[in-house]
């Protein structure tokens, strides 16, 4: 296959700036590259599994010559108007905050139906709403976009990325191929009759639908997608990892107040009640008095979207509801809130802890299960989560029904007590990685790029 040009389209971007970055003079280009700024100080890396899965594919893919040319379209109101990292050119959308926060409103009522939680949005009342119209616009200036910019590099290829951007296939206006990710579960039953139609013209728009599971695929042929569906699990590049010193541990933990006897459970999600720690926490409060040197870690902070909207955000309102939650059962001293750790802070965690949990009432995938297997450590995972196909029950982690509490804390306490059993897990876990791993991610998706360019 000739190398391919190809332009992709993400809500969330591959960092948030934390300082103003100037383009216009000696020392900062029009176009400045990441690696001039620094992590922590001027940008932080977004949070979830898309950013995390698609930038290693897309700089690997330049790598080993099956890309010469990669732009990459996101929402970044807070950053400049384009950035450079691993030959990958950023281009952001910035919009205005009344438009940034109708869009929000939309996205949510999608999110929360998708999900299952959204008991107000089961009408096309949305569709009609003035918020929708701030949704549309968002959408058409990411084609339009797209559009200038396949004027200026003539693309072989459109790939677009998670169900804020579905409506962007159809905007764009264009015969060469499309390419859609949908990375949030997809049930049909969860999908309001007025949606249907609506959504089945938006999926049609694609060459491609690939999706995280099996389950998903059969949603969506049964919606009327008439395209071609793959299923390609969401991958990680393992040398992201690292295996930090004790040094290294021990700065994290004294950073988190966790002493030495200290054991450690830890979740790894965006404050979001879509994540449910509030039931890990009712589980771990009915074995908290049987394990006095468990501590309960929660890593995150909130999506790319609410993350930064103040005290008042979707993200700071949960966490607030999660803190009184401990307070109320006596546990502020044993559930500990990180917020947002640095990947070598969480490989640190990840290396620290008994095993990991991933309490999702809802869940794509859950790649965090993954990163943990890396480190062979064990997963208790709701069967709720994408992931979950991949999981045999206590061979390779440990599946429960979020609903049911009192299993969960029975899972919990028969992997602090059965630690041969824990560790076993986690390193079955390691091998179960590899079908997640980047290599595998690259070959399942230069079949779909090549299939398409012949």
């Amino acid at each position: 296959m000739n190398k391919a040009k190809i332009c992709l389209n993400t809500q969330t971007p591959l960092v948030q700036f934390l300082s103003q970055i100037k383009t216009n003079d000696a020392q900062n280009p029009t176009t400045p590259d990441l690696s001039s700024l620094v992590e922590g100080v001027d940008f932080q890396y977004s949070t979830g599994g898309v950013t995390r899965m698609v930038y290693p594919l897309i700089s690997q893919m330049i790598r080993d010559g099956t890309i010469s040319d990669a732009h990459w379209i996101s929402l970044n109101s807070s950053g400049p108007e384009s950035i450079k990292a691993n030959g990958i050119t950023f281009h952001n959308v910035i919009l205005q905050k009344d438009r940034l926060k109708n869009y929000g409103v939309i996205k949510e009522a999608i999110w929360g139906t998708v999900h299952g939680i959204n008991g107000t949005t089961n009408s096309n009342d949305i569709f009609w709403s003035d918020d929708f119209a701030d949704y549309a616009f968002y959408n058409r200036y990411s084609a339009e976009l797209m559009k200038k910019l396949d004027n200026e590099h003539d693309f072989d290829i459109f790939y677009i990325h998670d169900f804020q951007q579905l409506p962007v296939g159809h905007m764009l206006n264009t015969l060469k191929p499309k390419v859609y990710r949908w990375h949030i579960p997809f049930d049909k039953s969860m999908i309001p009759d007025e949606w249907r139609e609506l959504l089945a013209t938006y999926f049609n728009s694609y060459d491609v639908i690939i999706v995280s599971s099996g389950k998903y695929l059969d949603s969506l042929k049964a919606l009327g997608f008439k395209g071609q569906v793959k299923k390609i699990y969401p991958y990680v590049n393992p040398n992201d990892y690292s295996v930090p010193s004790a040094m290294e541990i021990m700065a994290v933990s004294q950073k988190l107040g966790i002493r030495e006897k200290d054991e450690i459970v830890l979740i790894v999600a965006r404050m979001d009640p879509m994540k449910a720690q509030d039931r890990a926490i009712l589980a771990f409060a009915s074995i908290a008095k049987a394990f006095p040197s468990l501590k309960l870690v929660c890593v995150g902070n909130g999506s790319f979207s609410s993350s930064t909207q103040g005290a008042n955000s979707k993200s700071a309102l949960w966490r607030k509801k999660l803190e009184d939650l401990t307070k109320k059962l006596e546990l502020q001293d044993r559930v500990i809130f990180a917020g947002h750790l640095s990947q070598n802070e969480l490989d640190a965690m990840y290396e620290r802890c008994s095993f990991t949990m991933l309490p999702s009432v809802n869940e794509g995938f859950g790649l965090v299960v993954v990163e943990s297997w890396i480190h062979h450590k064990a997963a208790l995972v709701t069967e709720r989560a994408g992931v979950a196909d991949l999981i045999e029950d206590e061979k390779n982690g440990m599946l429960y029904d979020p609903e049911n509490v009192e299993l969960c804390a029975k899972k919990m306490s028969k992997l602090l007590v059965e630690k041969e059993l824990a560790r076993k897990m986690g390193n079955q876990g390691h091998k179960t990685s590899k079908l997640c791993s980047i290599d595998a991610g690259l070959k399942a998706e230069r079949e779909v790029i090549e299939k398409l360019l012949e």
